[in-house]
């Protein structure tokens, strides 16, 4: 998605949810300048990574996760997918002693599970918000191999490829890096977080609330938004009946 048509959405979603525009910036020119130091990756060299294939897989934190991964595993040889996590589904690949190619995260998730996949040679696309100012700051220095992301103007070494969650922000960069099969597992875009998406709950499962439920929705409205505008076949399995 362009940044031009973005920036509609993207201004829909500060009005929503009372966001600051101010914020993200800041969070975004930090975050090129580290990088700026630090070293990072370009889209190029990413694609240059992943090209042994155009099918990937992405990895949402739902409840459907542990289901899914099981059914792939069982199904699919993933040797022939580019494996991308969204953020806190890192974890539930790592219990399941699969290897992420990417990993695209907020640092929302949790950063040992995250920090390891990136030591076994996982590529980590950091988003810069404003509300991650700190964790940007503090914990970006300790990745290599990073891809940066903006929701705002992409600036400097940063992208924006569209996309507001981690999960449909691993969509959209899929798009980017020329996926033509992109499969969705552990995406379910109900009203229910698990542990992997919120390390901080005390069971496996929780209702959602209302903020949660309302970044749900948009990235449900993005994963259509891709379905219908870009060229490339998407299967949710969700929507598939697995017995």
């Amino acid at each position: 998605m362009e940044f031009g048509l973005w920036e509609k959405y993207y201004t829909e979603i500060l009005d929503d949810f009372g966001f600051s525009r101010e914020n993200d910036e800041e969070s975004a020119k930090l975050l090129d300048e580290i990088l700026s130091t630090e070293g990072c990756l370009t889209l190029e060299d990413l694609k240059g990574f992943v090209d042994f294939s155009d099918k990937f897989i992405v990895f949402g934190a739902g409840p459907s996760l542990g289901e899914h991964v099981k059914f792939l595993k069982e199904n699919y040889d993933l040797k022939d997918y580019v494996l991308v996590a969204a953020d806190g589904a890192t974890t539930a690949l790592i219990e399941q002693k699969i290897a992420p190619d990417i990993v695209a995260t907020d640092l929302d998730g949790n950063l040992d599970d995250i920090l390891l996949a990136n030591f076994r040679g996982a590529n980590v696309a950091i988003h810069a918000h404003g509300d991650n100012i700190e964790k940007i700051a503090s914990l970006t220095p300790f990745f290599t191999s990073v891809l940066g992301t903006t929701q705002a103007q992409p600036i400097g070494n940063l992208y924006n490829f569209g996309g507001f969650t981690d999960g449909d922000r691993a969509m959209f960069l899929a798009v980017a890096l020329n996926a033509e099969e992109i499969i969705l597992a552990g995406m379910d875009f109900g009203d229910v977080v698990t542990r992997y998406s919120r390390p901080n709950i005390e069971t496996d499962t929780a209702k959602a609330d209302e903020f949660k439920r309302k970044k749900l929705a948009y990235a449900e409205k993005f994963t259509q938004w891709i379905m219908d505008n870009e060229n490339v076949k998407m299967t949710n399995l969700c929507d598939e009946n697995l017995l």
